[in-house]
């Protein structure tokens, strides 16, 4: 591979914003790949899956090159350097890469990659949480599946379409995909590619959703004709999936703290053609205490620390703290004690979170069933996805019935 100045250097300022100024991956990624209208698909690649591998094994190669945050112009070429060098990759005859140290850099790679914290590039802390809370074993089978490329899976809208017809339309626009076993409207794609410019995205067929994150509303048990209300809806990938199983009939009734998200949400409804949702902003504890003992189905789809989707955010790694995750814990039970007013009596509540930590899944529904509220709830069943046994997400969900 020969590696191009322009791509490297936008490589570079991508790594420096999202390391030095805190700002989120993804964004940095966008706006990056705008720079240059010249840039082709492969160029935009390049960008993107270098960029996020550099952040993905940031602690790694950090280590490897012998410097520290917040990184100098020059210790971000030499984490570069030790990108390249570990992918076999020539290092090009630039000032930068003067003076690398191919041979101690693979030598330090091979003692490095005897440490867990290292070799799979985590901060101390998380390594010592989930080791605690999962066990050696399977935090450690964790980490590494949580280090690979996540897939792009996609699901079929049932409201314009089914997988079979939809695979024939992408085929028929250059992009294939796979059927996912156990997994009614699921399409994982062959090779990763842009589709969000092909024509069956802009007609609505399809929504781009991960295999375990599709396991949610369909563990709810939504029929059509009922109330729904999604309590955490965020821009709506669940919302539309609900929206689908219902069939256009009934009510969904889409909350969230955030009116700009609920915004995104009315266009995917608009361009998905599902009817039944209304977006309701919690500007007020008014907006919950109306919706009390109305629903029949309620789902709580409740932030969390999001490690069970750390191989499709990787910087999450490096922004998320230990006081974060206590007040999450908090804000988790209170969420559960309030939103599970809104069931009615015979109705389902399905509490979901993208962690694969107990303290945020299992141990919380537990604490949920001793409180006063919870002593109407029974659990139903509850359902843990790990990124290692999967190679999808990490999720948990759990569905309780209210008497």
């Amino acid at each position: 591979m020969r590696l191009h100045r322009n791509l490297v250097f936008a490589t570079i300022d991508a790594l420096a914003e999202i390391f030095n100024d805190g700002s989120y991956a993804d964004k940095v990624i966008e706006k990056t790949l705008k720079r240059d209208k010249r840039w082709g698909s492969r160029d935009r690649s390049f960008i993107a899956e270098t960029t996020y591998d550099i952040v993905r094994w940031k602690r790694l190669y950090a280590e490897i090159a012998e410097v520290k945050e917040p990184f100098k112009r020059e210790d971000l070429f030499r984490i570069f350097a030790v990108w390249c060098v570990l992918r076999g990759i020539k290092l090009p005859d630039w000032p930068q890469f003067e003076g690398t140290p191919v041979r101690r850099i693979k030598g330090k790679f091979d003692e490095l990659s005897r440490i867990r914290k290292f070799r799979e590039s985590v901060p101390d802390w998380m390594d010592e949480l989930g080791e605690t809370e999962l066990g050696d074993k399977v935090w450690t089978k964790e980490l590494h599946a949580l280090n690979e490329q996540a897939p792009v899976v996609i699901r079929a809208n049932r409201l314009k379409t089914n997988p079979k017809d939809l695979a024939e339309k992408l085929e028929a626009e250059g992009i294939e995909t796979t059927n996912i076993r156990n997994y009614p409207e699921a399409l994982e794609l062959k090779q990763r590619a842009n589709i969000f410019k092909t024509k069956a995205f802009q007609d609505g067929l399809f929504e781009v959703q991960d295999a375990s994150s599709q396991r949610v509303a369909d563990l709810l048990d939504v029929k059509p004709g009922m109330r729904v209300v999604d309590t955490c809806a965020g821009a709506g990938g669940k919302t539309l999936h609900l929206a689908a199983l219902m069939e256009n009939k009934g009510q969904i009734i889409a909350l969230d703290i955030y009116g700009n998200k609920l915004k995104e949400l009315k266009r995917r409804a608009k361009r998905a053609g599902a009817h039944n949702v209304e977006t309701r902003s919690i500007d007020s504890t008014k907006v919950i205490k109306k919706l009390y003992n109305s629903a029949d189905r309620v789902l709580i789809d409740a932030p969390c620390s999001g490690l069970g989707v750390l191989s499709r955010n990787p910087d999450a790694k490096w922004k998320l703290q230990p006081d974060f995750l206590e007040k999450i814990k908090n804000t988790q039970l209170e969420i559960l004690e309030k939103y599970s007013r809104i069931v009615k009596e015979g109705g389902k509540l399905v509490y979901a979170t993208c962690s694969i930590l107990p303290s945020e899944n299992e141990k919380q529904v537990q604490k949920f069933l001793k409180t006063e509220i919870g002593k109407d709830f029974t659990l139903l069943k509850e359902k843990k996805i790990l990124s290692s046994e999967s190679g999808y997400d990490g999720f948990y969900m759990a569905l309780l019935q209210k008497a």
